[in-house]
């Protein structure tokens, strides 16, 4: 897969000229100002019209030539690839001409004219006649093109009270009114439209590239992840996925087997559709830099003008980073990422994408420098050191025969909240017996370790669970406030102060086998204190040691990632680093960098490597070897360093 792509949106009114400036040249001259080895152009987009002649849909009303058969041959002589994109789920035109194509999302009739009225594009319903049009487009453009890959979009199982949904939910015996049976139709509709359009384009090629965008990869749901031959993670920073969601997709999708992925950024200073927005160099530095580190290639959103034209300083912009990545390349194509620690996904155990412990997790991971995937009840856990159990229970029998098989076999676990629990009790030993939630909230945390801030009790707001210890360690106390905050009693602002003569075991450790008191990873993510974090990274702290694959001084806002190339018989050590800024409401931007020097590291390694150097620099490191350790000093971190250990 190629590493330097763009996603060219081309989404164009009807009401607009297409294509009167576009040149070959031109378009050429911008791919390779911006390193481009990939760009993705348009069939048809979210209006419904398409940009090239066509016999089963309509060509864009503002456009007299081929405009995709003109990039695509363009694309050729350069050597860049040109997968093409076909809007799915969205088609205005025909959701403007055919009212029963049209996703109906409620049995209410005012609500769906509510959706109606929106000044937006609208959802079609891919259980009507519409997947028929829509698999003749697909068939259309693999005769006449015969393109590399095809990228489908806005697609996900949804649920649809249209009248074709209606009758057959009826036919299979579903309770239309029943929203988990309309649920169970809505993957039944998925399934239909993913194995119609893979057949479409199989029905012409067994190598086009095929790709169905939802704008994220939802975590245990293998039926979706298993229509696709690679995966693109859309999640722009600026646009509302932030600089946390990225790494976190990653960690997860990278546990899939060998199936290849990209991230996906943008260029835009927010989010897609944005003409003239643009952010700092620096930030497209760090988000590519963060893509590769990641195990991912990289995708650049950008949106091309009416015109045709394209904007060179959008691929000046671009080439500074993938300028920056083609000279990194030797070092990123077929490295593995190498991770001690495993986290079960709450996304892939409750099927619900709002798992705020799985962002509690992996913020808390990402900022004490720790190498970890995320993984599902699937996923071989046996080489991982370390396994946490965020919050929340529920995973399955075989699941806990795993988790038990781990455990016999000298694995680490991290449980917190009520995530072994079964039945009202512990499913593993963990030293302690559970007693239930705690009726008191917030409570107070009170350390039997050294922490930050002292010896006092520190607020936690999030849910808190009794334990009666059996012969686990205690390491940390829960104290209750003196009463719930209600109308009849209250105390201040917030809450009432710790009821020091309420104290109870709340972090206990026996053997291998961590458990804490406390909704702790949800919480964090809600809420961010220091201490929930500082909980964390001692627990790990104490079952790991130093035993982990690699450790470094970075601040708690860099990143670090270990990745191998086995046929090269080398490792690279990833660091990263850049401050964010909030800018208006909530925008989080890249603008200045501050240079790190002088970042201490250590590197786990079976024998002493033959060098420790700087790349693409190629400058040498001095090192240390001892006790199956390499360590050495990266002199300065500008953004991204990547200091090479060659076996």
């Amino acid at each position: 897969m190629r590493n330097r792509q763009v996603h060219l949106d081309f989404h164009t009114s009807p009401l607009l000229t297409v294509g009167d400036k576009f040149s070959k040249e031109q378009f050429q001259k911008a791919l390779k100002i911006g390193h481009v080895d990939s760009v993705t152009v348009f069939s048809k987009c979210h209006h419904g019209y398409s940009y090239h002649p066509t016999d089963v849909n309509e060509m864009h009303p503002g456009l007299k030539f081929d405009l995709l058969g003109a990039q695509l041959e363009a694309c050729k002589e350069i050597g860049v690839n040109a997968p093409v994109y076909i809007s799915a789920g969205f088609d205005e035109k025909d959701y403007d001409t055919h009212p029963e194509w049209r996703r109906k999302h409620s049995l209410d009739k005012k609500e769906n004219e509510k959706v109606h009225q929106e000044t937006h594009f609208h959802l079609l319903c891919f259980n009507t006649g519409y997947l028929d049009v829509l698999c003749q487009e697909i068939e259309e453009v693999m005769v006449k093109y015969n393109p590399c890959g095809i990228f489908l979009d806005i697609i996900s199982p949804k649920i649809c009270y249209c009248e074709s949904c209606i009758r057959d939910m009826k036919a299979l015996g579903m309770d239309i009114k029943n929203e988990e049976d309309a649920k169970k139709f809505s993957i039944i509709v998925f399934n239909k439209y993913a194995k119609a359009v893979n057949e479409a384009v199989r029905r012409h090629s067994d190598t086009a590239t095929i790709f169905h965008n939802s704008g994220h990869i939802p975590k245990g749901d293998h039926s979706f992840i298993d229509y696709n031959t690679h995966l693109e993670l859309e999640s722009l920073p600026t646009g509302g996925w932030g600089y946390d969601h990225f790494p976190l997709s990653a960690a997860y999708v990278r546990t899939l087997g060998n199936k290849e992925f990209l991230g996906m950024t943008g260029k835009f200073h927010q989010s897609w559709g944005e003409f003239g927005g643009f952010k700092h160099p620096n930030a497209l530095i760090y988000e590519t830099a963060l893509s590769v580190m990641n195990g991912a290639g990289c995708s650049v959103g950008d949106q091309m003008h009416s015109s045709g034209e394209m904007n060179e300083s959008t691929y000046s912009l671009i080439g500074q980073g993938y300028g920056r990545i083609e000279k990194r390349e030797p070092w990123i194509n077929g490295a593995k990422n190498i991770s001690d620690i495993a986290v079960l996904s709450q996304e892939a155990v409750t099927s619900s994408r709002d798992a705020m412990a799985d962002t509690g997790a992996n913020r808390m991971l990402l900022e004490c420098n720790y190498l970890y995937d995320f993984v599902d009840e699937t996923a071989d856990i046996s080489g991982y050191k370390l396994l946490i159990l965020p919050d929340c229970g529920g995973f399955s029998e075989e699941f806990t025969e795993k988790l038990n098989a781990f455990i016999n076999n000298g694995g680490k676990v991290i449980s917190s909240g009520e995530s072994i629990v079964k039945d009202g009790k512990f499913i593993i030993d963990a030293g302690a017996r559970f007693l239930g939630k705690n009726e008191f909230s917030p409570t107070y945390f009170v350390p039997s370790f050294p922490t930050v801030n002292g010896d006092t009790a520190y607020i936690m707001r999030c849910n808190s669970y009794n334990i009666e210890v059996t012969d686990g360690e205690v390491y940390a106390f829960c104290q209750n406030p003196y009463f719930n905050r209600t109308r009849e009693h209250f105390c201040s602002h917030m809450h009432a102060p710790n009821n020091t003569e309420s104290s109870y075991p709340a972090v206990v450790i026996k053997d291998n086998i961590a458990y804490i008191g406390w909704d702790i990873f949800t919480a964090y993510a809600a809420h961010g204190h220091l201490c929930f974090k500082e909980i964390f990274r001692f627990v790990i702290k104490t079952l790991l040691g130093d035993d982990v694959s690699a450790a470094s001084s970075l601040p708690d806002k860099a990143v670090m990632t270990l990745t191998r190339q086995k046929e090269k018989s080398r490792s690279i050590l990833h660091l990263l680093f850049a401050h964010t800024t909030v800018r208006g409401r909530g925008t989080e931007v890249i603008e200045d960098t501050v240079p790190l020097y002088n970042i201490n590291c250590r590197v786990k390694a079976g024998k002493k490597p033959s060098r420790v150097y700087l790349a693409p620099e190629m400058t040498d490191i001095p090192f240390t070897y001892e006790e199956g350790e390499v360590s050495f000093t990266v002199p300065e971190i500008d953004i991204h360093a990547m200091a090479v250990i060659e076996d």
